[in-house]
């Protein structure tokens, strides 16, 4: 049967290349998908800035220094800044002024605001991580959704085929005067009916084609060729017993969204360390060189000095430090800490959820993966009844001992068993790939 032959055939991979058309394979899609997804840059837009937000985190230990110059002509009554009297004459200065200071200690607050946003940066670097992941299991369902509707087509192919040979049989039994016209109108509807079918699974893979082609962002594009990649699923196979729990105690190590949100998690308690660290006094250390030039400062003989002798001679240099004593702001430091508090246990809280997301998921999976492999045995005993049911069908209508009606209900009944063969196999077969992602299996080879 071809369809059968087209289910072996998914076995070994298809050899045959078509020279016009480039043939793709899943993980060709999908990395594919992941290079040219516009939402995926920004989750990596996110993710650099957070890198940078960290990078400058660490670059806050270094001391702070500010450098200053000025150029000012002063009108009207003024200090001399020689000795600090009024005048009345217009002049010029200039001032310059190198600053400095450096935080001794601030509770600890930028070492913890280090480790927090390394953590958040970490964070992002899993979200973005879990998009790809994401995009890859939407490329595989249109991936798997475009083989399912090739086997629909291959299935309707011979329907049609055998609708056309009972078609011209009839034809011929009616220019016999054996059979009478009306046979020829019924077995003509049935035909119909299955060139129907074929158009409306033909224009099934248009969409479905299309569906790929979006999520993979090929633009200019509306037609795609796959390389089948589906294993047969056989009868008498020993399957592996699966637990859920083992799956999930795996899965939750390694899986991006759950490994995010506990950064999340401990980046939130680092952020609470740096608000109480606000509670804490702070020592600044400062200094800093200074200089200037003023046009009023004069010799005996009440000649301007030199701009090169008065930078020299009004230098001034200055090192201190600065103790900061935090008494009273309206309790705003300490509601800041509760605010925190409750940012901690909230990422607790996403945290928990992740978790229990993922255990369902994982939980479902096992689940459907008993029920299909009972239903892939079951309707591959159905396919073979059928089979049998319509080929004496077929011969009991050459003989003319039924009629196009009855034909065509153990061709449908064929058929239908076919289709839920088909779709009970390429379900298990993207339950099973998904089972071993979560089991920690290569199956994307995504970095």
């Amino acid at each position: 049967m071809r369809l059968r032959k087209y289910i072996l055939s998914l076995l070994i991979l298809t050899t045959i290349t078509v020279s016009s058309q480039k043939i793709w394979t899943l993980e060709e899609c999908i990395h594919y998908a992941i290079d040219h997804n516009l939402q995926l840059n920004d989750f990596d837009f996110n993710t650099q800035s957070n890198k940078e937000t960290y990078r400058q985190s660490v670059r806050n230990l270094l001391p702070i220094i500010n450098g200053s110059a000025d150029y000012s002509i002063n009108f009207g009554r003024s200090i001399n800044p020689e000795d600090n009297s009024f005048v009345n004459t217009e002049f010029f200065s200039n001032n310059y002024n190198l600053n400095s200071s450096f935080d001794l200690f601030q509770g600890f607050q930028k070492l913890n605001s280090i480790k927090a946003s390394k953590l958040l940066y970490k964070a992002t670097k899993e979200e973005s991580l879990q998009q790809k992941f994401l995009l890859a299991f939407q490329v595989m369902s249109a991936y798997y959704d475009i083989q399912f509707i090739k086997g629909l087509i291959t299935i309707s192919e011979e329907q049609v085929a055998i609708s056309q040979t009972n078609y011209n049989l009839v034809s011929k039994q009616v220019e016999l005067g054996v059979m009478a016209g009306a046979d020829l109108y019924e077995a003509e509807s049935l035909l119909l009916a299955d060139e129907l079918l074929l158009t409306q699974n033909e224009n099934r893979l248009k969409a479905a084609k299309l569906v790929l082609l979006q999520a993979m962002n090929i633009v200019g594009e509306s037609d795609i060729s796959i390389q089948p990649e589906i294993v047969a699923i056989e009868s008498g196979i020993s399957w592996e017993t699966m637990e859920a729990d083992s799956v999930f105690n795996v899965a939750k190590g390694f899986m991006p969204s759950v490994k995010a949100q506990k950064y999340r998690v401990s980046a939130a308690k680092k952020q609470l360390a740096v608000t109480r660290g606000s509670l804490y006094p702070s020592i600044t250390l400062q200094g800093g060189i200074g200089t200037g030039y003023f046009e009023t400062i004069t010799d005996t003989l009440g000649v301007t000095i030199p701009f090169r002798d008065q930078i020299r001679d009004n230098t001034f240099r200055f090192i201190g430090a600065r103790l900061n004593m935090p008494i009273f702001n309206g309790w705003a430091s300490r509601s800041r800490v509760k605010q925190q508090k409750i940012a901690v246990e909230r990422a607790k809280n996403n945290e928990r959820i992740q978790e229990q997301e993922l255990y369902q998921i994982i939980q479902q999976l096992v689940q459907e993966n008993d029920a299909l492999r009972a239903e892939t045995a079951q309707t591959l005993k159905q396919v073979t009844s059928q089979e049998i049911a319509f080929s004496i069908a077929q011969k009991r209508y050459e003989k003319g001992m039924i009629n196009a009606i009855e034909l065509g209900q153990a061709k449908n009944l064929f058929a239908t068993a076919q289709n839920q063969n088909l779709q009970a196999q390429l379900r298990l077969r993207v339950n099973i790939s998904t089972l071993d992602f979560y089991k920690g299996l290569p199956i994307f080879n995504i970095n």
